[in-house]
């Protein structure tokens, strides 16, 4: 199967075409309007973006259950194709909707990170993007995407060898005159701090991983500085988004939050010079503080087929991970850690299924099946129960 996928994925490749290069501001045209429509998908990402010429690009899509919400919304707003179609990474709570999209509407342009997935929904979107000969490129960090002459279109980060789907994430900034949109797809806080080096300042930030801790770190907060904030979650989601710890920083530089749980999609307009925003502000409170310390203890892989997960020591003091838990999401399985610890820049595997082993640095779980291949998330919790680390 992997050989399948790893040939479609070069056949697509030959389909690309080549991208422009386009200067970081652009000159604004009095009356014209850039739209960016943050839409509520649940627990996922889906942001479509009308430019001041009338271009247009969606940016993931959510589930493959919300895909024909995706489309209605679409069509609601006079949308009978799309010039761009960006796949962030190949979660399944991102590429998941753009079957039904690719199904229902002409896509002229298609971006992908590159980083190749054996999930059924991967390879169904691939499968169909070379059905109906959809030009496919691979960005890199670096790339300016042409969509419209207004607007400047820049990668900060693009990563078909990273180690994790989250770390490949293709990461936009978007720039029309004085106003700017930052949209970060799953990018970690590792991630955060290689593009620190770049110019990451935005009027709008649409929050890393739906306002998880393993996201938005605070010098990356204080670096963006936006004035507006989306968080992109569901409604009384398992995994606890948004993140206390999160909002507190978006609150202290003061920051003003929509979230799509709460107000449904926001939709931000734009004539380059003002912005408007057009829903309510996050009424939520913040109930807790984190003090969460282990943050450089990370999930750095999850094999599906073989059910492997692979956790790593980026740090350089030992971890003693005695009481911690790996829990699988979907199936609310847990995994309690023996009285191991992880030495610095040391990685340990936690196996399962009937080919789980244990010796040396590998742990065994169970000979039974814990992670579905369709997708199933993992949660690294230390002893106090705070979320170190998470992997979709």
């Amino acid at each position: 199967m992997k050989k399948i996928i790893l040939g479609l994925f070069c056949i697509l490749l030959l389909s690309g075409c080549t991208m422009s290069v386009e200067t970081e501001k652009k000159p604004v045209i009095a009356g014209h309007e850039m739209r960016v429509h943050f839409i509520d998908v649940g627990q996922g990402d889906s942001i479509f973006i009308e430019s001041p010429n009338g271009k247009t690009m969606l940016v993931d899509a959510g589930v493959k259950g919300a895909g024909p919400q995706v489309v209605s919304y679409l069509k609601e707003q006079g949308v009978k194709k799309i010039d761009i179609v960006v796949a962030t990474h190949p979660d399944a709570d991102h590429i998941g909707g753009l079957i039904p999209v690719l199904n229902a509407l002409d896509i002229e342009q298609f971006y992908d990170s590159g980083k190749i997935h054996t999930s059924q929904t991967f390879e169904e979107m691939l499968t169909l993007i070379d059905t109906k000969n959809i030009p496919y490129t691979v960005p890199k960090t670096g790339d300016h995407i042409a969509l419209d002459e207004k607007i400047a279109i820049n990668v900060l980060n693009a990563d078909e060898s990273a180690s994790d789907n989250n770390d490949a994430s293709i990461v936009l900034k978007l720039t029309y005159g004085d106003i700017s949109f930052l949209l970060t797809g799953d990018a970690g806080v590792a991630l955060e701090k290689e593009m620190l080096a770049q110019n990451v300042k935005a009027t709008v930030l649409k929050a890393g991983h739906h306002g998880s801790n393993t996201s938005s770190s605070q010098s990356f907060i204080q670096a963006v500085h936006p004035a507006v904030t989306v968080l992109s979650y569901g409604k009384d989601n398992k995994y606890g988004h948004p993140h206390d710890e999160v909002v507190e920083r978006l609150q202290a530089i003061g920051s003003k939050i929509y979230a799509t749980a709460e107000t449904g999609s926001v939709i931000v307009s734009t004539d380059g010079v003002n912005y408007d925003v057009s829903a309510k502000e996050w009424s939520g409170t913040v109930t807790t503080t984190s003090t969460t310390q282990n943050g450089e203890v990370e999930l750095i892989s999850k094999d599906l087929v073989n059910e492997i997960v692979a956790i790593q020591n980026r740090s350089t003091e030992a971890v003693a991970l005695k009481d911690w838990q790996l829990v699988s999401i979907e199936g609310n399985q847990i995994f309690n850690f023996p009285n191991v610890t992880l030495q610095p820049g040391k990685t340990i595997y936690i196996t399962s299924g009937t080919d789980a082993r244990e010796g040396q640095n590998y742990l065994k779980w169970t000979t039974r099946q814990i992670w579905l291949n369709d997708g199933d998330a993992a949660q690294l919790r230390n002893a106090k129960g705070e979320i170190v680390s998470e992997l979709d």
